[in-house]
């Protein structure tokens, strides 16, 4: 039996994806979830098996109220449990308010707070489970800097503002039931880049003028997010719940 098992949500790209590299060794298992991305999931799951994990793929859109327990299930069917849940999985609309339809916000709000809801509700007792047995139990949710920043001068996502920042009262609330056998945190990236030829929010100039506006005058990298998400998720971090960790450059203070 692997030592850790570990789902990741949205794991094909970014964040995710970086995240599950930083979280594969020997001992761990890994269930790396995407949506349509399938050829980017088998290029992370190639990367864990080198690096000497397990790893399946399993794929689903969380917009489906069925999808983030058959998610859990399919994880503890193929490693015999579940020690970590990190909830990337979600996109960014920086929609205004004023042309924002129910549909869009709707699939927001399905994607990343229903879909954090649905999986943190499915993976519950094979995390206490896990927590009960000393096993270091954890969930680890990312969050967004567009939760807490809002200026004139600075683009707005509503719809994604209004998901995550549920997702940090989640996070709260689920640290106190958790508690003392699972921890639960957030991870809250700033201006993070995509990967090439991914998606993206904002087109290259808009990216150029937000530079001088980080403290630290940069775009963070998915591996700055990743290495916060690997100390949420370690013994390391076991005196420490319902916290939102920013990892953002000091865009938000």
């Amino acid at each position: 039996m692997a030592e850790r098992r570990i789902l990741v949500t949205g794991a094909s790209s970014g964040i995710g994806a970086a995240a599950a590299r930083r979280l594969a060794a020997p001992g761990r298992a890994i269930a790396v979830h995407c949506r349509q991305n399938r050829a980017g999931a088998e290029a992370v799951a190639t990367d864990l098996r080198a690096a000497g994990a397990e790893a399946v793929i399993l794929q689903g859109d969380l917009t489906d109220p069925a999808t983030p327990a058959r998610l859990v299930e399919e994880t503890v069917a193929a490693f015999g449990g579940l020690e970590v849940l990190v909830a990337n999985a979600g996109f960014a609309d920086r929609t205004p308010v004023s042309a924002l339809t129910d549909e869009a916000f709707a699939r927001s709000a399905d994607t990343i707070l229903w879909g954090f809801l649905r999986l943190a509700r499915a993976a519950g007792p094979h995390l206490k489970a896990a927590g009960q047995a000393g096993r270091a139990a954890r969930i680890v949710a990312v969050s967004s800097f567009v939760a807490h920043l809002f200026r004139t001068d600075t683009t707005v996502f509503a719809a994604s503002a209004a998901a995550k920042a549920g997702v940090e009262a989640l996070v709260r609330s689920l640290a106190i039931e958790g508690a003392p056998d699972v921890t639960v945190n957030a991870v809250v990236p700033g201006y993070t880049r995509k990967d090439p030829g991914a998606h993206a929010a904002l087109d290259p100039r808009a990216w150029d003028d937000i530079l001088p506006r980080i403290p630290l005058r940069r775009l963070g990298t998915p591996d700055d997010v990743a290495a916060a998400i690997a100390f949420l998720a370690s013994a390391d971090a076991a005196y420490v719940t319902g916290q939102a960790l920013h990892v953002s450059g000091g865009v938000v203070m």
